[in-house]
């Protein structure tokens, strides 16, 4: 899969080219693409004088940096204990249902991923599902169809 890279120079150009800048353009880079490209961690590498397999660590170290593509819009269905207890299974299972994946993965179309996250610290409003940044408290089996808005059948 290829993918413009045309924005990483903008991307580098933001930060001294030393190693120590290298977490933080990873971060622009997965903000960017929504992942962190293979030829991108390259370029990253070469330009930040950082060995390509201490970016590789770096970049599978951290819960927050992806390898694959994520959809445009990340849904993050919160399975602590309260929002467990208040159902948060169930509203899983049924956007897998609604967009035919499991968690942990991508829509063919690059618009949704599905990601099971530990207690989010919004439990007053169990069961929570985020979307991007977006909370859902007492989201409902009923209520995923809000949660897809947008989506193109």
């Amino acid at each position: 899969m290829n993918h413009d890279l045309n924005k990483l120079t903008e991307i580098f150009d933001r930060y001294p080219h030393n190693s120590q800048s290298i977490i933080a353009v990873l971060q622009d880079i997965q903000k960017e693409y929504n992942f962190l490209p293979c030829d991108a961690l390259k370029q990253a590498a070469e330009t930040f004088d950082v060995p390509l397999s201490k970016v590789f660590s770096v970049s599978t170290f951290y819960n927050a940096f992806s390898l694959n593509p994520k959809g445009e819009r990340i849904i993050r269905v919160c399975m602590g204990t309260t929002c467990h207890i208040r159902g948060a299974k169930l509203i899983l299972e049924q956007l897998e249902t609604k967009l035919n994946i499991k968690a942990g993965e991508t829509t063919e179309d690059l618009k949704f991923t599905i990601e099971v996250v530990n207690c989010v610290g919004a439990c007053a409003m169990a069961p929570v599902v985020i979307v991007n940044d977006e909370y859902h408290g007492s989201v409902k089996v009923s209520g995923t169809k809000k949660l897809l808005k947008g989506r193109k059948k």
